[in-house]
């Protein structure tokens, strides 16, 4: 009888031939890796779809090739450029857009491109608002099942990976050394236009918005519109009131838990961002970097209308409203409006006569520090 083909393995012993089957020793018991044959009716079960490395059989080939990749971490389509496999041809295909910078997926209501399907659908949420994504923990909501799993992150009570500069923990390894860039200095991600440079590629992203004058992300409130989309979440807690972050020694809230970091160490004195020029420290490195550019003489952040240039994008936020004619900040006791919220809280203390400024010398309060500065110069006359 002719030989029927099985599986090729050197693993498991099987049977070749037909001849073969019912030969086996009255005294021998077979093993179950041995039988392909079942006892009713009489047959040899040869799969459609097996794996050719164990064996293993399924039901169609994708089942084969992800098996192969899962367990074998066998790679089947070979991207010429840089070496690559992959399991799928249509995995392959997306890859090799890393390459061509080909990006085939268009927003239509800003127009930014993607090199999936998936991303777009993802970014597509960004306008509509969309977070179908639920934390079970806390209830926050996200936009995609990714940006979910890395929020979950905050909760895990486990951060093995220590910090020995400042001493702060992180969950992940790739976390810590991300994290270590703001130390040594390193940042790998510059911008083509203004050669400034960045720790992480996501703040490039959105720093190249400064350049391009883009603003994606409005709020439906008010009708502004922002450059990134967490600058719009803080916004909109301007319209509800939201403060979540309150400080434990003064009571102050915040409506980001960065800022209340921040103020918290002005009640602790707490400085760890040191300029490398002056020796000065600064609690936060935003304001470091801010202070650096009384060094460099850099200005990077012009006004459209009438071309003067300012050291911070804030700084430049408060000089247009000389343009716009917006006072934002409103006192809900007298009603007058004012461009900074510094010169609000300023106001406030007209109302309730606090004198937070005192003159060590004399012991007179002054509303305002510009007001205590003008009185000291009279004792040292």
């Amino acid at each position: 009888m002719e030989d029927v083909p099985l599986l090729d393995t050197s693993k498991t012993a099987v049977f070749t031939n037909m001849d073969q089957v019912g030969q086996t020793r009255s005294d021998e018991k077979p093993s179950h890796s041995d039988i392909v044959i079942k006892e009713r009716p009489l047959q040899v079960h040869i799969p459609k779809h097996s794996c050719g490395t164990c064996g293993e059989t399924f039901s169609s080939e994708n089942e084969v090739l992800t098996h192969k990749e899962s367990l074998h971490k066998v790679r089947l389509f070979h991207c010429e450029i840089c070496g690559k496999y992959f399991a799928f041809k249509s995995y392959l295909i997306k890859h090799r857009r890393v390459h061509t910078g080909e990006r085939p997926y268009h927003c239509e209501i800003c127009g930014k491109c993607f090199t999936q399907n998936s991303y777009l659908v993802t970014h597509i949420r960004s306008h509509t608002g969309e977070k179908p994504f639920y934390c079970e923990i806390c209830k926050k909501s996200f936009v995609s099942k990714f940006v979910l799993k890395k929020h979950k992150i905050i909760h895990a009570e486990e951060k093995p990976f220590h910090c020995e500069i400042c001493g702060k923990y992180f969950v992940s390894k790739c976390k810590l050394t991300r994290h270590k860039g703001v130390h040594i200095g390193e940042k790998p991600y510059p911008c083509e236009v203004c050669g400034k440079s960045f720790v992480y590629n996501s703040d490039l992203n959105r720093h190249k918005r400064i350049h391009s004058g883009e603003k994606p992300f409005h709020c439906e409130i008010c009708g502004k519109a922002f450059a990134d989309n967490s600058n719009l979440t803080v916004h909109k807690k301007i319209h509800t009131g939201e403060k979540l972050f309150s400080c434990e020694i003064c009571g102050k809230s915040f409506i980001q838990s960065s800022k209340l970091t921040i103020h918290t160490r002005s009640h602790t004195g707490e400085r760890l961002f040191r300029c490398k020029l002056c020796g000065k420290f600064y609690a936060s490195n935003c304001v470091l970097t801010k202070h650096k550019r009384i060094h460099s003489g850099e200005k990077p952040f012009h006004c459209v209308i009438c071309g003067k240039s300012f050291v911070s994008n804030s700084d430049l936020t408060r000089h247009k409203r000389v343009h716009t004619g917006e006072k934002p900040y409103q006192c809900q006791i007298c009603g007058k409006s004012y461009t900074q919220n510094s010169s609000l809280v300023a106001h406030k203390r007209d109302h309730t006569g606090e004198k937070p400024y005192y003159c060590k010398i004399c012991g007179e309060g002054f509303v305002y520090n510009n007001l205590l500065k003008r009185h000291e110069r009279k004792h040292s006359i």
